[in-house]
């Protein structure tokens, strides 16, 4: 248990992270992430890892079946209800990328739903405020090749 002499003040005067020592206590739940205390969110970005599959590709250390691996299922979804990009795939460089997001999480089936409209996301951001915390992933698909990777994730909901 900390005492409130072991709670310091940030630079406006609010009180910050506890402090044990001279080291901050560190928490890594969503809200722990820079952001969420100004209901932005926990949000991943993966580009440095996308970066590196594309860097080992063009060194030829990976082939091209080994990065353009798309599920069925994703295809499917990137085919018929992703969101378009201006982006030329990394891979291939024939056809724009386009964003599937799915969103996994409490009282949702366990393999997920699929965002199939501008709205929804929205509509699953206000139930997730009523009944616990949702994780949408945005993963982007080059139809013409099958390219996939994880773009980024982020938490809908109380945390949030």
């Amino acid at each position: 248990m900390l005492s409130g002499s072991d709670r310091r003040l940030d630079g406006r005067g609010r009180p910050g992270r506890p402090r044990v020592g001279s080291l901050p206590v560190v928490s890594f739940r969503p809200e722990a992430v820079r952001g969420a205390e100004d209901g932005v969110g926990a949000i991943v970005d993966y580009r440095l890892a996308r970066q590196s599959v594309i860097a080992e590709f063009r060194k030829g250390r990976l082939a091209r079946h080994e990065v353009c691996d798309a599920h069925p299922e994703l295809r499917r979804a990137a085919a018929e209800v992703a969101r378009p990009t201006a982006q030329e795939c990394p891979i291939c460089e024939e056809a724009n990328v386009v964003l599937v997001s799915y969103v996994f999480g409490p009282r949702l089936p366990a393999h997920g739903r699929c965002i199939t409209a501008p709205g929804e996301l929205a509509e699953l951001a206000r139930r997730a405020r009523r009944g616990g915390d949702l994780t949408c992933y945005v993963v982007e698909v080059c139809p013409g090749c099958s390219w996939n990777h994880l773009a980024r994730t982020f938490v809908l909901g109380p945390s949030a």
